[in-house]
């Protein structure tokens, strides 16, 4: 292994110079050397570039390495490479053994591209599976878009009704500043599909409302299908007293009507005559309404669940968060951002989403540079209080032997941030602080990060990133 090659690659890497990436790793270690690390940097820079099916053998070559571990987060690139590449069914096995790697801390990426891949293959039901599971995931920022994958499984199944639960509950968990255009469009398609053309008209409205997107082909269709299905219904022949007023000259092309004096209602506004409402008991009102009431309560049940779940599990957080804070826990741990950090220098060659803001970009830089590559970390213990922590690290080196570190962090928010990496030495033994040992070492795995969505969002690869 040449570590000055590996350097220069990383450089490079943190440049977004994906070729140089590529052309440094010719001379960073030889034909069938091992380097997990090395690999998995040339599978990410080969994604970028569009060269597929190279990014599957660079990732397939880091799994050689077990030694360097994150096997969940490279077969999932593996997988999506595979996808982008073509190569439907390797890319379903390879996501496959994604999931089955327990250390794996982000399963959601792996299930959303495996529900692409079982789609390019034609088995619709078996997307939909892997599309729900990508949304029910806990650890999924934006269940949003396998939501809305799931509704476009549904409407492929010929399951309208399902279709539209899942595109309201993605509407529910779509942010406000997100474009929710295409998700109503679809809403608008699956409304059409069940016949439900007034719900049908106002979703399309919300797609059209701001005028930035442009509906497909087959959108319009349902769109134009709707208008023409409600215009149907409205424009009946005229009833026995509009024919009495337009002989009397009051209701005519010409006359004034007080209720649409901009003549803007037209045929949307039906007579009373038309409605049969004055033909209705009020017995038949209240049972009507009971039945309007069972269909919202139905329309809202997927999104209502998730959400009170959601819900309770923040409930049950904040009973306990406010100890956990002062007794100096937070979220993510001292252990995982400690952890990750480490890991985040191996895989990318930068780790600053883990430093405090207040260090100087010199001072950041130092303290990357002093992190090893390719280390094993365990964390040997941990010194909390509310404000600020230590946390004791030994990582086992690529080359041999093993070094100690000592990391202080505080707190930001919830969560910790570092503010030092000292260097710990036999002669520098514990001085007798308190230290409570970690009995459950989180691991971070390292993904690429994506290429291209659609095709393109389905092969996109995991970064190789801090927030897992």
């Amino acid at each position: 292994m040449d570590q000055q090659a590996f350097e220069a690659a990383r450089t490079a890497y943190q440049r977004k110079d994906w070729s140089s990436v590529v052309f440094a790793m010719a001379a960073v270690k030889d034909p069938g050397e091992l380097f997990g690390a090395a690999d998995h940097l040339k599978g990410n820079s080969l994604m970028k570039l569009g060269r597929f099916d190279e990014a599957a053998q660079a990732y397939s070559d880091a799994l050689r390495d077990e030694a360097y571990g994150k096997r969940g987060a490279l077969f999932c690139n593996q997988g999506r490479a595979l996808l982008a590449a073509g190569r439907n069914q390797e890319a379903v096995d390879a996501l496959t053994k994604a999931l089955q790697d327990p250390e794996y801390t982000t399963p959601y990426k792996a299930h959303a591209a495996l529900g692409a891949a079982q789609l390019a293959l034609g088995n619709v039901r078996d997307a939909g599976i892997a599309y729900r599971n990508a949304a029910i995931d806990e650890t999924n920022p934006n269940p949003a878009s396998a939501l809305t994958s799931l509704g476009g499984c549904f409407m492929q199944l010929g399951r309208p009704i399902d279709a539209v639960e899942a595109y309201r509950t993605a509407l529910d968990f779509s942010t406000p500043l997100a474009n929710q255009n295409a998700i109503y469009a679809q809403l608008g398609d699956a409304y059409v599909a069940a016949n439900r053309m007034s719900e049908a008209l106002d979703a399309f409205g919300h797609a059209l409302a701001d005028g930035s997107y442009e509906l497909t082909d087959e959108q319009q269709a349902a769109y134009a299908a709707a208008q023409k299905a409600l215009s149907a219904l409205t424009g009946t022949q005229p009833s026995e007293t509009d024919a009495f007023l337009e002989a009397a000259g009051y209701a005519g092309a010409s006359s004034y009507d007080p209720l649409d004096p901009l003549g803007k209602s037209g045929e949307m506004m039906p007579s009373p005559e038309d409605t049969g409402f004055f033909s209705v008991s009020e017995s038949d009102l209240i049972e009507a309404e009971k039945g309007n009431r069972k269909v919202r309560r139905k329309h809202r049940h997927i999104g209502r669940k998730i959400f009170i779940t959601l819900f309770i599990l923040l409930l049950l957080a904040a009973a306990a968060g406010g100890v956990a804070f002062y007794k100096g826990y937070g979220y993510p741990t001292q252990e995982t951002v400690v952890t990750q950090m480490f890991d985040s220098v191996s895989s990318t060659g930068q780790a600053t989403q883990y430093l405090s803001s207040s260090l100087s970009a010199d001072q950041q830089s130092e303290i990357v540079s002093s992190l090893p590559v390719g280390a094993k970390v365990s964390i040997a213990g941990v010194d909390r209080s509310m404000s600020s922590s230590k946390v004791y690290v030994t990582a086992t080196l690529v080359e041999g032997g093993t070094q100690d570190y000592t990391i202080d962090l505080i707190r930001d928010g919830i969560s910790w941030k570092v503010t030092a990496v000292t260097t710990s030495y036999a002669s520098q033994a514990s001085n007798g602080n308190n230290i409570a040992t970690s009995s459950n070492t989180e691991v971070a795995t390292s993904d690429a990060t994506s290429a291209p969505a659609t095709s393109t969002e389905a092969a996109s690869t995991e970064a190789s990133s801090s927030n897992k």
